[in-house]
């Protein structure tokens, strides 16, 4: 019986790659590890209502932020959107244009948030990833329990343009200390 080498991986330079990467010393697979996508939606129920869940997983378990998540292999970013969504708050939604892009080097994370359209108001209640969802009317969208940057962006991007039918999407504002992603 023939034994299939165990996979040893050291860090070095690829050939005609500039960045040290792990790879593989038996058989050269080169280990890329490159930024994850998240993607999600500024969902917005019939009477303008604003859709967030509250984390039941952490990072920052406890806290709300819209319905965003890990995009998977085979789905495009907005049917990521949409599933994310209905796992997180059992909400339907019609998907809209693009809202937003936000780079999250430091994490390793590109977020991507559409707008859409709320089709079940009256369906919506926590997924297995939340503790809570509900509908805020802006004023009251708890703002100093929101989870992360980035959500807290797309809600005031999506502000800015919600009177707009076209727009170029929306990047990182500008740098402000102390700000968390």
């Amino acid at each position: 019986m023939t034994q299939t080498p165990q996979p040893s991986f050291s860090i070095r330079l690829p050939e005609g790659d500039d960045k040290p990467r792990r790879v593989c010393d038996t058989c050269g697979f080169i280990d890329y590890v490159n930024p994850k996508i998240v993607t999600g939606a500024v969902v917005v129920a019939p009477d303008g209502r604003l859709l967030l869940c509250r984390r039941a997983i952490e990072p920052r378990r406890g806290y709300w932020t819209l319905p965003a998540g890990y995009m998977e292999v085979g789905e495009s970013t907005a049917a990521a959107a949409a599933r994310e969504a209905m796992e997180e708050a059992c909400a339907e939604i019609e998907i809209g244009p693009l809202l937003a892009l936000y780079d999250v080097p430091r994490i390793g994370q590109v977020h991507v948030f559409f707008r859409a359209r709320l089709l079940n108001p009256d369906g919506v209640r926590p997924g297995i990833e939340s503790l809570n969802v509900a509908l805020f009317e802006w004023e009251r969208i708890p703002w100093k329990a929101m989870a992360f940057t980035t959500a807290k962006w797309a809600l005031e991007h999506w502000r800015e343009s919600r009177e707009l039918d076209s727009f170029p999407p929306y990047r990182n504002p500008a740098p402000n200390p102390g700000q968390n992603d």
